[in-house]
This record gives structure tokens, sequence and C-alpha cells, in this order.
């Protein structure tokens, strides 16, 4: 009998010897017994960091399980997987195919898959599970990860693949046939999604699922930010009940109904990322705040609890003795994530290249760079009970551990910081330097119609106004545009490496401008829920009035004009193109086209199902429009 790390080892390959002697090894189920519900997987696979040679597969599902395999090759286009479903296995049974004329055939491959399980995955009172399932307080939920890097690959050329997980109990759950290969060569012609701000907006799952029908097969996806709402609720990742989660989604496992109109049209996303990359960058919805504290209130309210580093470390350095009287380093490093905000969750979602929340990767002929550009998303009201962008809550004056300090970065980037350190080597290294095309992903936009472009993107400053008794009677915050970190300080560096592409998201909406020097900046997150542009003479509602710093109320903050689309742009009620989309009708998506050296942009009508996707825009990367 094999013993248990011996039966990790061979399984690999007696599963797909089971494969080839099908009616050898499969165990019937003892009469009259239950069996438990058939395994299946919580997502199917998706591609992570690809090199040269290898490319890593990673899927999820709801049990631990006894082993993970990815199987690829082109055995598989020619025999079914699935042939395994519905049996039961174990060691005893595998072990009889053992024998000197056992072997897997020379074209298919298997790799085991390292586990993992989500340390922060959790639901609450507010989690829409599709299974039906529902809680009365934040719960833990058990999610596991897997992830298997698969090596030796042809250059060049698709392999197809698929993922097999072996339940406790003995049961195989067993994806499709997808394909994968290694980073694509320099020259290789490229079609890459940009898309941002998925939060299980209502119309994502038609904008993924007319990507698949009018681009065809997506080579990279590009995503910059804000993935779900509440980066710790796992049904937004894996199986919200409205069928718009991240996962199902971007693989072609929606069930979104969508009603326009009266017409009601069922919408299952795209099966992209099954075939292709995912590269992604931080937004504010994948960061997490205070845990510990927060343990009573919900996963929304866990979400908008940020507070800055330095004001836990404050706390933590008034307090060590009581929190920490060993000086346990460790300790101190948890206890300050614990009290301040963590990106846990998104961290142990995805395999991004670096230890960092930014990084750079060569991909085909795009060197992408990708920031740390988020901060903490505040209301800005100025009523009285406003914890919010521009003050403090009355009754929160006087218990600054209740502060919200405003929208405070997350991960600084000003001049001389890590990240802007990071960044200048980067841009000056050969691989920035020699790729045909420079591109550039942050959440935050430098340059947008929108309304999160306001107030600057900069450190808040606090204003205390005092009474005669020395307590606070207000608590204001103020953005100098002057010292908006993204204009002042990379912006320069963007124009003088010779960037090609600045995109970003956050405003749900399509815009584009180009700077001084010939950058091109694109924000292109309307993939449902939109916020408004504001030009002319639409103006921000949202800007205090009376504060030092006059915030713009429309337009670009930074002097930029819009571009109108050069091919359909939408007629305004002026009967004026117009220089955006900002709608809860249309869908809009972008493709970088490496073979082309473009950028276009396209939306789809969401009034009417059988309406053609139109390319309203498209650009040259380092030309003018």
């Amino acid at each position: 009998m094999l013993t248990s790390k011996r039966f990790i080892y061979h399984l690999a390959q007696l599963i797909m010897i089971a494969i080839l002697l099908t009616s050898v090894g499969a165990i019937p189920s003892a009469q009259g017994q239950a069996q438990p519900p058939a395994p299946v997987l919580l997502t199917d696979p998706f591609l992570q960091m690809p090199a040269e040679t290898s490319v890593r597969v990673a899927w999820f599902t709801e049990f631990q399980g006894v082993a993970h395999l990815v199987v690829w090759g082109d055995w598989l286009a020619r025999h079914n997987l699935q042939e395994l479903a519905g049996r039961k296995w174990n060691a005893a049974a595998l072990t009889r195919l053992l024998g000197p004329e056992a072997g897997r055939p020379r074209d298919l491959s298997v790799v085991l898959a390292n586990t993992t399980r989500l340390s922060r995955a959790r639901e609450d009172q507010n989690s829409q599970l599709a299974d039906g399932r529902t809680f009365t307080q934040v719960t833990e939920r058990p999610i596991w990860r897997h992830e298997a890097n698969v090596q030796n690959l042809p250059p060049g050329a698709r392999r197809p693949y698929a993922v097999i997980s072996l339940r406790e109990d003995g049961q195989l759950a067993i994806s499709g046939v997808f394909t994968l290969q290694p980073k694509p060569t320099a020259g290789a012609p490229l079609k890459i999604l940009l898309t941002s701000d998925h939060q299980l907006k209502p119309m994502t799952p038609a904008n993924l699922q007319k990507v698949v029908q009018e681009i065809g097969q997506i080579d990279a996806v590009f995503a910059a930010g804000d993935l779900v709402n509440v980066a710790d609720r796992a049904s937004e990742w894996f199986d919200d009940a409205r069928g718009g989660s991240f996962f199902p989604a971007m693989q072609g496992r929606a069930n979104l109904a969508l009603t326009k109109g009266g017409v009601t049209t069922v919408y299952q996303g795209g099966a992209i990322i099954q075939h292709a990359p995912l590269y992604t960058a931080i937004g504010n919805h994948e960061v997490m705040g205070r845990y510990e504290i927060n343990q009573g209130y919900d996963l929304n309210y866990q979400c908008a609890d940020t507070v800055p580093l330095a004001a836990a470390q404050k706390l933590y350095n008034a307090f060590e003795t009581v929190f920490n009287p060993s000086g346990d380093p460790a300790l101190r490093a948890r206890w300050l994530k614990d009290n301040s905000f963590n990106t846990d969750s998104y961290k142990e979602i995805f395999t991004l290249p670096g230890g960092e929340n930014y990084y750079a990767v060569t991909f085909g002929d795009v060197r992408l760079v990708v920031l740390d550009a988020a901060r903490i998303w505040r209301s800005p009201n100025l009523d009285a009970g406003a914890r919010g962008k521009y003050r403090e809550r009355d009754y929160d004056l006087n218990n600054p551990a209740s502060w919200g300090w405003g929208e405070f970065i997350y991960e600084p980037l000003a001049q001389g910081s890590p990240q802007y350190q990071w960044l200048l080597a980067e841009l000056a290294g050969p691989e920035f330097q020699n790729a045909p095309y420079k591109v550039i992903m942050l959440h935050h936009p430098l340059h947008s119609l929108g309304d999160n472009i306001v107030p600057a993107f900069t450190d808040p400053r606090m204003e205390i106004e005092r009474g005669a008794d020395g307590r606070i009677k207000a608590v204001r915050y103020e953005y100098p545009k002057y010292d908006d970190y993204l204009i002042r300080d990379l912006e320069p560096l963007f124009e003088q490496a010779g960037v090609d592409l600045v995109f970003s998201g956050h405003s749900h909406l399509w815009n584009r401008f180009v700077g001084l020097t010939g950058v091109h900046f694109i924000e292109t997150s309307n993939v449902g829920n939109s916020y408004g542009a504001y030009l002319g003479n639409v103006h921000r509602s949202t800007i205090p009035y009376g504060y030092k710093e006059e915030y713009v109320a429309a337009g670009d903050p930074y002097g930029l004009e819009p571009v109108v689309p050069n091919i359909a742009p939408l007629i305004g009620p002026d009967n004026q193109p117009l220089p955006y989309i900002a709608s809860n009708d249309l869908t809009v998506f972008s493709i970088l086209d490496t073979g082309a050296g473009t950028v276009a942009s396209y939306y789809f009508d969401t009034r009417d199902p059988n309406s053609p996707v139109v390319k309203f825009d498209e650009f040259g990367l380092g030309s003018q429009p």
C-alpha cells in the first residue's frame, strides 16, 4: 500500500493511466449508501505570470482535497477527460494499475499543484450566495487556492490543458479543456483587453461577452483595479447570486439577467482568463480596513474603516507594552496591519511579479509598469454626520481613534518614496527603454472628466479648529492641486521616458487625452454603473465651497482637453460630438493591438441585445489622434 507521500507523488501519473483503463479502478458505491453531491470547482482555471517556457495555472475549490493537478498536452484534444468524473478513486484502486507496461502518453504531461487556504475569505449578512446560503454575521468561509507552474512549454504555440481536483472522499472535480502558452515572443501580434472597475456592476457580463464575440481570442488582460466591491467577501469573487461575480464574468460562467426597456437578456460574460494571463492593479476596493477591532461589524464597514499606517503606528507606540510586551517584530507587523489596512485577499487570490503591489513585466512587445495609486474613497458630504473627504463627523471630533483621516493614500508614490525610486529605476532600465510599447497602468487617473479626479491626489492637509476651552470644534481636510503627486511628480517622468500609454480607471467612464509631449491617457472603465462626466456647464456637485482650495467644477483639473472619438462619437443634446461615454446603457471596452500599434475602443448598447458592437475610437500609440 502506498504511503500518503508516495500516493501524492504517483497520483499525477496514475490518474492519467486510469483514463486509458476506464474499466479498472472504479469503486462502486456501497448499496443503499447516500452519496454526497459530486465535487465542483469554484472557478475554472486561469493563467498567471507567463515566462519564456512556463505559465502558472490557478483555480479555487471549497474543499482542501487530497491532490490537485494540471494536465496538458495534445492528447487532451483527442480524448474526453470527463470519463473520470462520477467514479470513485482511492490509493488501493489506483495502485492496481501500476505495472511495467503502465505509462503515460508522450503528448500528455501532469503537474501537481500547491494548495493554500485564503486567510480572510468571509461572508456576512450582506452576502448573496448563488446556492442560497445566508449569514447573520461575519463568518469565515473555507476556500482553497491551487496553483501549478507548468514548465517546458514550447514557445509560440497554444496547448490544451485542464485541471483535476481529488476530494477527500475519492471523487474528482474536472474542468473543461482550455489553452495555455508561455509568454509571447517579441514581435508577436497581441490583442490585450484594457478593463477595470467591474465591481459586480450589472453591465459587466454583457461587456465581457461582447469582447469575446467581437474580438475573439484575447492574449492578455490588463485590469486597472476595483475588481470587486469588498475584497474579503468571497462571494463577490466567486458565486454571488446576482450572477456577476468577478471570476464567473471573466470566465464565461456568469448568469446575470439584465433588463432594459422591458426586455430581459441573460449574459454569461466571456471565457477569457482561462486562455489569457491576467495582470491587475490595486484599486481602492482591493483594500480592507481594520481587522480585529471590527469583528462585530459587517464587511462593508470593515472595507471602509481604513486608517493611515502612521496613525496606527502612533497608537502602537503609545501602548507597545500592552500590545506587544515581548517586542516581537512579527507581532508588531501583524498588529500594525490589522489596525490600519491590508490587501491580503487580493494578494492571496492573484500571483503577480515581485513582492509589492507595484511591478513591471514584459509581455511580447509591451513593457507594462503597474503602479499602486489608490486611496480610500470617502463621501464628499459636508453634513455633521459625514466621515468624509473634507471633514470628520461631529461626534468623533474628540475621539481620534474614530477618525477617517480624509482620502489618504495607501502606498506613497511622491518623489523620494520607495515606489517612486523603484519607478525611476524601471523607466531608465533597458527593458523599458527598448520596448516597442511602453504602458503604465494605475487605478487613479492623471487626467479625467470624472468625479473622482477631484480632489487632488495628495496627502490630506488637516486643519483643526478649537474652541476657547481647547476642545476640537471641527476637523477639515484640504487637498492642494499643486501638490497632486501624479501630476507634479509622475507625469514629468512619463514624458521624459517616452511612455506611450497611461491606462487608468476609477471614474466609471470612457475618456482620453493627449499630453503635450504625445503621451496618451485613457480611462476605460465604463463597464457598468457610470457616475457621469463633467464638462462645460455640467458641474461636479460633490466639490466643497468656502474652503481654502478652489476645487475644479468641470473639465480636467490639469488643463488637458478631452479627445473627441475619431470614428463614431456620440452626439450630445447640443448636436455636437461628445468627447466621452458616461452611460448606464452603453458599455465600453478597449483593445491594445500590438500588431496594428493601436488602441481601439468599442461600445455595446444593452438596450438592444441584437445591436452590433460599435468601434467608436482608435488611435496609434506614439502618434497624435
